[in-house]
């Protein structure tokens, strides 16, 4: 260490207080990816981390904090308090991130099985630990690929049990939440669009191909492809832009 500058140490440090690694495997790790922090925790991440008895207890531990007096389950009221030891809000959009890190089935709940793998996967095995993780879960906001699945999770996640479709309500809850992070000027013009015009639950593919749409097509529709396999509710909201003179043709 003593032969590093101040500021590689500084990201050893800091790579060690994250992710709980050895400074031996901290410096291997940044090395291979030329000091690059946040590429270094990718790399960290995608192996599997050897995880000791001591681990397993404390999350058991953890797991048994939280989790509802007469199911094997941590429900509602135990991610509220999970929430409040992380100090975040249980809208936080961080929550949405977390859960997808535990690859939860379904809003508002974690299985022992989703929050103790979910907890191995990154690495830690205290509050404090996974608070010092909040940052890196929002920093994985702004990386396309991770945004996409993130994004591609939510609608099972946030969908009622034994549902194929989202409910609209829901569905323009988590857009805003989701779009929060990545700007779309025609969001707004989209949520009223459904509330005039559909009034229905969201279907899988509709869903999927309006972040598609959002990504790929102009605000003011130039490079807009009437041709194009867009679900006909797009094409539908495309009209709607037209009639309400919001973009010109």
């Amino acid at each position: 260490m003593h032969k590093l500058n101040r500021t590689n140490r500084d990201k050893v440090q800091q790579f060690v207080a994250i992710t709980g690694a050895s400074e031996k495997n901290a410096l291997q790790t940044l090395k291979a990816t030329d000091w690059q922090l946040e590429a270094a925790f990718d790399v960290f991440y995608s192996q599997p981390q050897p995880r000791s008895n001591a681990d397993m207890r404390r999350l058991e531990e953890l797991y048994n904090r939280y989790k509802d007096k007469y199911s094997d389950m941590i429900l509602a009221d135990g991610i509220s308090v999970l929430c409040s030891d992380l100090q975040v809000e249980p809208q936080d959009i961080v929550t949405l991130v977390l859960s997808w890190h535990m690859n939860a089935a379904t809003a508002c709940e974690f299985s022992k099985e989703e929050f103790v793998g979910g907890l191995q996967a990154l690495g830690v095995d205290s509050i404090k630990k996974l608070q010092e993780k909040l940052s890196f879960m929002r920093s994985e906001l702004k990386d396309e690929q991770k945004f996409h699945e993130i994004y591609n999770f939510s609608f099972g996640w946030a969908k009622e049990k034994g549902q194929k479709s989202l409910a609209l309500d829901t569905a323009i809850g988590m857009w805003q939440l989701l779009f929060a992070e990545r700007e779309w000027p025609l969001l707004n013009h989209w949520c009223d669009f459904l509330q005039d015009r559909h009034n229905k639950a969201i279907s899988k593919d509709t869903w999927e191909q309006l972040l598609e749409f959002a990504r790929t097509v102009e605000p003011a529709l130039s490079n807009y492809d009437a041709e194009g396999a867009w679900p006909y509710l797009i094409d539908e909201f495309v009209e709607y832009l037209y009639d309400k003179s919001v973009v010109e043709k």
